[in-house]
């Protein structure tokens, strides 16, 4: 089985061809991501407009690229798949147009994917991990603790009451004068700082129920750095090593809460997955490291570049839908909110 995947809900155009190997598990015949960080760089963030602009200018050459680096042809794919949200609606729209006009032109079935779940399958693909997993989905708009059960069935155990995880570095980072993007930059400064000279805030730290808080330890760094005036070359390394070293506490706290009530509600966890384009942070992938050794967790991290924005993730999640016969049809609407648990509330500042 072939499926080609698009994905367009952000700020990367991507494209993608992947088959479903004999045994179980995926191979990446094909991996296309167009990265639209120069257009957004004057601004300190993504801009939707240009965002979408972006995406109609690119994802033609991109599909055709990927069907050519796979060696295969649109009547060799077993089927079309594409992000149809969560995201910024223009750039959704125009990954799904492009998907459903393939599909109807090849007569393949075509797959409406969730990113979120996509990034919560990844594992399957990489590793070929079996079900029940507790999934970390931490990026740039979505932070969550997630018990993935099976294709379609999730149970959010916790979620981000304000800021996502990334959006506090990317925040930070433009507060600390940091190049954009500003994840990144905040991990390479971080390197050269001292985690112990600022004692931020760990929000949320021992509560029972798994959620999250950012925007407090946020406002620290901001209130820190106002002290300092006009912080140096050595106090922006501080401020960032502080910070990273506050979440890093943070993400190992709440992921302890969410094992323990995964445990309590679903059964034995044996495996921990670790998604979104935080997950790429040296820091945390040695912290959750650690704490997944002492957990008796078997610890999965997709590589760095699975763990951002991609189309093998959508093909994949593709391929795991259209395997048990899950298809969509034409009518099917691009969704800015699509929360993974159905039965949980939209989380704050719609990042559900």
């Amino acid at each position: 089985m072939r499926v080609l995947g698009i994905e367009t809900t952000c700020d990367e155009t991507a494209a993608a061809v992947v088959r479903l190997q004999p045994g179980g598990g995926g191979e990446i015949l094909s991996n296309e991501v167009m990265s639209q960080i120069a257009e957004h760089a004057a601004y300190g963030g993504v801009v939707p407009e240009i965002a979408a602009r972006a995406h109609i200018e690119v994802l033609d050459r991109l599909v055709v690229r990927a069907l050519e680096r796979a060696g295969v042809r649109l009547a060799d794919l077993d089927g079309v798949a594409a992000a149809a949200g969560p995201g910024l609606i223009g750039g959704v729209i125009v990954g799904l147009t492009m998907a459903k006009a393939l599909a109807l032109a090849s007569r393949k079935p075509f797959i409406a994917v969730n990113h979120l779940e996509a990034h919560a399958l990844t594992a399957r693909l990489t590793d070929g991990l079996s079900f029940p997993y507790l999934l970390l989905l931490v990026s740039g708009g979505h932070t969550q603790l997630v018990a993935v059960k099976g294709v379609g069935d999730y149970v959010r155990l916790g979620s981000t009451v304000d800021d996502a995880v990334g959006e506090a570095f990317d925040k930070v980072a433009k507060l600390l004068g940091l190049p954009y993007p500003g994840g990144p930059q905040v991990e390479i400064a971080a390197a050269r700082g001292d985690p112990t000279r600022f004692d931020f805030p760990r929000p949320m730290q021992g509560r029972a129920k798994p959620d999250f808080s950012l925007s407090g330890l946020k406002t620290a760094v901001r209130l820190e750095a106002q002290r300092i005036g006009a912080p140096s070359g050595r106090d922006v390394a501080d401020l960032c090593a502080s910070f990273q070293a506050a979440v890093v506490d943070t993400l190992i706290d709440r992921s302890r809460a969410g094992l323990r009530l995964f445990r309590e509600t679903v059964g034995p966890c044996d495996a921990m997955v670790v998604a979104g384009g935080v997950g790429a942070n040296g820091a945390i992938r040695r912290a959750l490291g650690r704490f997944c050794g002492e957990s008796g967790l078997k610890l999965v991290l997709p590589p760095p570049h699975l763990c951002t924005d991609n189309g093998a993730m959508i093909a994949w999640a593709g391929i795991e839908r259209l395997s048990l016969g899950l298809t969509d049809d034409m009518t099917f609407a691009g969704r800015p909110r699509w929360p993974l648990d159905s039965n949980a509330e939209a989380a704050h500042h719609g990042k559900a």
